[in-house]
């Protein structure tokens, strides 16, 4: 993916924030919002979230594996 390890770095870690931020906002939603509501957007918040860590994160980490949190695989 990318091999420059100072673009990787914030790429990883804009990618990181990118992905606690939808985490925060499906248990904002779970917290203020009826059960169906909070099981519609969290469904569709998968589908942000998961293409984040699919198709960005692991690739790069892939690629530039000291960059990967510790508790990354757990």
């Amino acid at each position: 993916m990318i091999s420059n390890s100072d673009v990787a770095k914030q790429i990883s870690e804009l990618m990181l924030d990118l992905f606690r931020r939808v985490d925060e906002s499906v248990d904002m939603v779970k917290e203020t919002c009826p059960p169906e509501e909070a099981a519609a957007y969290q469904k569709a918040a998968g589908r942000v979230a998961g293409p984040i860590v699919m198709d960005v994160l692991e690739p790069l980490y892939a690629k530039n594996p000291k960059l990967k949190p510790p508790n990354w695989d757990e």
